[in-house]
């Protein structure tokens, strides 16, 4: 996961011009275009990567995704703050984990850190809550696992690195691959599993 910090201000406008209009009513109430600009606008804020997996999406292969599910909590459904563009890749992410509640989420800051990733692809939780949020939402299993590791062998070789090289790197430069790595480009994207890759390079600065 990449922390998703919501800025007030960015509620879509269709949204809010919605809710003016429609008072009382809820998110199942919205049609179309309406779920389309709010999933558009939650694809901005998060650079192009589910707000999970961390794997590139864009309008055609996402889904709106409530933090708090609209099960647990009637009067979020229509909080921009409370959703998210998932991918909907089947066992992982929004199609995973239903309308079960996850202890942390990407709204909060910690998930950066209490998760930790491998060069291998595997991903494992580092506080109970966060075992929790890889179960439930498919986070670490054998097809993600290798897509991760694929693509994040291919983000170290573009930085002249082999993975057994990366540790030899010296801190300042691991630091400069940090801000590289998480940096949008100029259609304002991030690399697919680019945090994974952040996370593993946190991970040899704490040892140095």
């Amino acid at each position: 996961m990449r922390q998703i910090i919501k800025v007030q201000g960015r509620e879509p406008v269709e949204l809010t011009a919605w809710k003016k209009a429609n008072q009382g009513k809820r998110y199942q109430d919205l049609q179309a275009p309406i779920r389309q600009a709010i999933r558009r606008a939650a694809i901005k804020e998060q650079f192009g990567l589910c707000g999970y997996c961390c794997q590139r999406i864009d309008e055609n292969n996402s889904n709106n995704e409530h933090v708090i599910s609209q099960q647990s909590d009637k009067n979020q459904t229509l909080n921009f703050a409370n959703i998210i563009a998932s991918c909907n890749k089947k066992g992982r992410c929004n199609e995973a984990r239903k309308s079960k509640e996850i202890p942390l989420t990407p709204l909060m800051p910690e998930c950066e850190f209490e998760l930790k990733f491998y060069l291998s692809g595997k991903l494992e939780g580092g506080t109970i809550r966060a075992t929790e949020a890889i179960n439930s939402l498919g986070l670490d299993n054998r097809a993600i696992r290798e897509e991760r590791k694929n693509l994040v062998d291919q983000l170290i070789f573009i930085e002249g690195s082999s993975p057994n090289e990366l540790q030899l790197l010296g801190d300042e430069l691991l630091k400069d691959l940090i801000s590289t790595l998480d940096k949008p480009d100029d259609s304002g994207m991030l690399l697919a599993h680019s945090p994974a890759l952040i996370n593993i390079i946190r991970g040899f600065l704490k040892k140095s």
